[in-house]
């Protein structure tokens, strides 16, 4: 794990860690407790399988949270989810899952947006399934999947965009010889989130072939793509200028950008493949390659830089999920990451702002990935949340890699106006007046190099008093207390109130978050 040039880290083994709690018991009489001693931060187990069930819901908290999406009404934030939960728990009872909170922190489940399926979906499916050539019979009762809603306020008026995929095969059973049935976008609105009373408004888009491949599949080897987007994980945005664009997709040929009319929140028109959207991302060979692994867009403008930001989610979802950022000036792209690579010609996007982890005394999170990004219209602060997984084979719990804690993380902005999320989960910690000598201590350390499904595990740094490092990374540290601004070896860290989540008890310490030359997130906890 590269600091930066010529510094290494080298992480600490997490393989017998015994995680069957929210935190492991430790003996904490030599460590600094933290900038506020009693600060009653949150407790809620992180192991949360004794209270998966359906039934025991109304202490949920954060559990049973995926992909989730956030805005705020009133005094409350809002988050919608996709159908998942550890042991299927939502099953049956509604979809498109909503829970509230005042602080981010504490959250009080809701239910559901939709009691069943919106009746137009299975409409819209036979009614396309009948203009095929050859046409094709109707699916008389599909199996649906509820994916990846976004809520976006626009006006006085709340537009939850949602997905729903058919998951029978176009023709025949067998999946390994043809494609599934598309997905669908669909568009329901509410003036009230409190009501939790919503006007469903149909379809948006749907998957749409390009005829470039066939829906017939050469076996589970094939990913050739029948459909040239993916109608899935709808993302919105509207413009300075009062533009409203639909960003969408995953994995199938890219992420797409389309303009909706500001009025209907749809496309003006859908007879053209054109009129679907163009590509502004995509991953290797962008002309060729029909299955690309990326999904999750989601764009926000930044009014102090002047820059879109694109949000991406890059790998598979239960262990690699990873989360990549690229800009630009204009909505329609192109993107570009840190390293001025063109992301919606296929370059890899930098920076890399999420990636699996583990502190010590925890056995880390996986799958951190799918963000909503969201800023509080009172504060002005930016946040992140995702889902965030334990890995897989967690001592002492089943399926430990089903377990789905909703993480709510703080955006910082580094000098040259990219993104950084905070290495702990947000607790609504009180700011306090942060000096030289509280960075003097030791921290764990992370940098978030990228591989595939491992763990990037933290290293010990002692930071002395003459400003000298040693552990983990040498060399020299200063710190500016009017800016909060750390600088190692002349790379800037943000540094700020925090929680930790992996102490037992839990308590307050103080975080760095920041970019190194080469796009890659560091985190350091003290």
């Amino acid at each position: 794990m590269t600091f930066s040039a010529g510094i290494t880290l080298v992480g600490c083994s997490e393989d017998d860690t015994d995680f069957t709690d929210d935190v492991i018991e430790e003996d904490n009489d030599d460590i600094d407790p933290g900038t506020e001693d009693d600060f009653p931060g949150p407790t809620y187990a992180d192991n949360y399988t004794g209270i998966a069930s359906w039934q025991d819901r109304v202490q949920w908290n954060l559990a049973n949270v995926h992909d989730p999406t956030v805005e705020k009404d009133g005094e409350y934030f809002y988050m919608y989810q996709t159908d998942a939960s550890y042991g299927n728990a939502h099953e049956g009872n509604g979809h498109f899952p909503a829970r509230r909170s005042k602080d981010l922190v504490e959250w009080e489940f809701m239910g559901a947006v939709f009691s069943e399926a919106p009746a137009w979906i299975k409409d819209s499916l036979n009614s396309k399934r009948a203009q095929m050539d050859p046409p094709l019979d109707p699916i008389e009762n599909p199996n649906y999947g509820f994916w990846a809603p976004h809520i976006q306020k626009t006006g006085s008026t709340y537009r939850l965009y949602y997905s729903v995929v058919i998951t029978n095969p176009i023709v025949g059973t067998d999946p390994n010889t043809s494609w599934t049935e598309r997905a669908f976008i669909g568009l329901a609105e509410s003036t009230d989130l409190s009501s939790n009373n919503w006007e469903d408004k149909g379809m948006v888009v749907s998957s749409v072939p390009d005829g470039v491949e066939t829906y017939e599949r050469d076996g589970g080897d094939d990913w050739s793509g029948y459909f040239k987007f993916n109608a899935i994980d709808p993302s919105f945005i509207e413009t300075p200028n009062g533009e409203h664009w639909l960003i969408y997709g995953s994995w199938h040929s890219g992420i797409a950008a389309v303009q909706l009319n500001a009025e209907t929140g749809k496309p003006n028109e859908l007879n053209d493949l054109e009129d679907y959207g163009s590509r502004i991302a995509g991953r290797g060979n962008v002309n060729n390659n029909r299955w690309q692994g990326l999904e999750a867009p989601e764009i926000i403008y930044n009014e102090e830089t002047g820059f879109y930001y694109l949000f991406l989610a890059y790998d598979e979802l239960s262990v690699a999920y990873n989360t990549r950022v690229a800009r630009s000036e204009n909505i329609e792209g192109p993107y570009v990451g840190i390293d001025g690579a063109n992301v919606t010609e296929g370059a890899e996007a930098w920076p890399m702002i999420t990636h699996p982890y583990a502190f010590d005394g925890h056995p880390g999170w996986v799958g951190i990935s799918h963000p909503s990004v969201f800023q509080d219209p009172e504060s002005n602060q930016w946040f992140y949340s995702s889902q965030g997984r334990l890995p897989e084979g967690v001592p002492g719990i089943n399926a430990s890699n089903a377990v789905m804690m909703g993480h709510v993380r703080k955006i910082e902005w580094t000098s040259d106006g990219w993104p950084v999320v905070a290495p702990q989960r947000y607790a609504d910690v009180p700011d306090t007046e942060i000096t030289g000598e509280d960075i003097q201590g030791t921290w764990e350390v992370i940098t978030l190099e990228y591989e595939y499904r491992n763990i990037q595990e933290s290293s010990e740094v002692v930071f002395h008093e003459d400003n000298t490092l040693t552990g983990a990374i040498n060399g020299s540290w200063s710190f500016d207390e009017s800016s909060g601004i750390l600088t190692v070896n002349d790379i800037e860290l943000i540094v700020d109130d925090a929680w930790d989540w992996e102490a037992s008890p839990r308590r307050t310490t103080i975080t760095f978050t920041g970019l190194n030359e080469a796009g890659r997130s560091l985190w350091g906890k003290k």
